[in-house]
């Protein structure tokens, strides 16, 4: 088996915000190739240049890389330019999920439920008071980055003026969506197939960087406890918007269903976390297949 795929280099590290998630999804990965007998490498862009890549025999690439630069379409251009094959979504998918703001106006423009939004950008300024008034509590994002980078609550106008003064840090354009009191679920694709529903649970208010990487506290439900009816509906919800974007291979895609019981579209991942612990090996575990495995299928659909 390892032989047809040649020399497979894991691309890792990175420059972005999420640099030390992304070294440890990458070696994460690297070693369950090598206990497979696959000929592969580590390679840190932020490091190397990427022509080096054909100076290395390098066949195809897996792509470990999270954030700007490694999820965001760039580095999928740069590989198409030098004609090697990689891992995961293409140019225009991974572009475009990596753009939570053009995100948000896909799901709206499907017909796909998402939580009430506006965009606000740095060039214009915002009044926080109107939209305290507008949306009440509300979750600020920073368009372009991953693992809640720059994410903040707040429901009133001094906290609101906080967290986008703090988000404008990391992006020029801020989503400011309604906020939704109820649970977090998450949907792994694989090969166009949805996984099994994964429900995370934290004390923390919401699943933010804390709550992913660092404590204790988070608990993780697979598959999720809800009904038949609920898991196919956040499935098929999952599904069309992994396609809406352009999305392919494999990635995530996070929800939250509200006290009411209706669900709304968060997010599409298009290089999700890829340790032992994280959310895509644990949904195809439950499946029966292992985190080994679970690379060997990803990389697989870059033959």
């Amino acid at each position: 088996m390892s032989s047809q795929f040649g020399k497979v280099a894991v691309l890792l590290g990175g420059s972005s915000a999420e640099r030390e998630v992304s070294l440890k999804s990458g070696n994460a990965v690297l070693n369950a190739f090598v206990n497979q007998g696959i000929d592969a490498i580590a390679f840190d862009p932020a490091e190397r240049n990427l022509w080096q890549l054909k100076d290395l025999g390098v066949d195809r690439v897996f792509i470990a890389l999270h954030g700007r630069g490694g999820e965001d379409g760039t580095i999928q251009g740069a590989l198409e330019f030098m004609g090697i094959p990689y891992t995961g979504s293409g140019v225009l998918g991974s572009a475009l999920a990596m753009d939570k703001v053009r995100c948000k106006h896909l799901f709206q423009s499907a017909k796909l439920s998402t939580a009430p939004y506006t965009v606000v950008s740095k060039e214009t300024g915002f009044d926080a008071k109107a939209l305290i008034a507008e949306f009440g509590k509300v979750m600020v994002k920073p368009s372009h980055e991953g693992s809640s980078i720059g994410m903040a609550q707040a429901d009133s106008e001094e906290t609101l003026t906080a967290a986008l003064n703090n988000a404008f840090k990391f992006d020029d354009q801020v989503l400011v969506e309604q906020w939704i009191t109820g649970r977090e679920f998450t949907v792994s694709m694989l090969a166009k197939e949805a996984l099994p529903v994964i429900e995370m649970r934290t004390p923390r208010g919401f699943y933010d960087y804390e709550a992913k990487y660092q404590v204790n506290s988070t608990e993780y439900y697979c598959p999720a406890d809800i009904s038949a009816a609920h898991t196919e509906q956040l499935q098929v919800m999952a599904k069309h918007a992994f396609e809406l974007v352009g999305a392919t291979g494999w990635g995530r895609v996070d929800a939250m269903q509200d006290e009411q019981g209706h669900f709304y579209l968060l997010e599409v991942n298009t290089v999700p976390g890829m340790t032992e612990k994280s959310l895509v090996p644990m949904a195809a575990k439950a499946t029966g297949v292992s985190f080994e495995q679970l690379v060997v299928r990803i990389l697989e659909q870059t033959l």
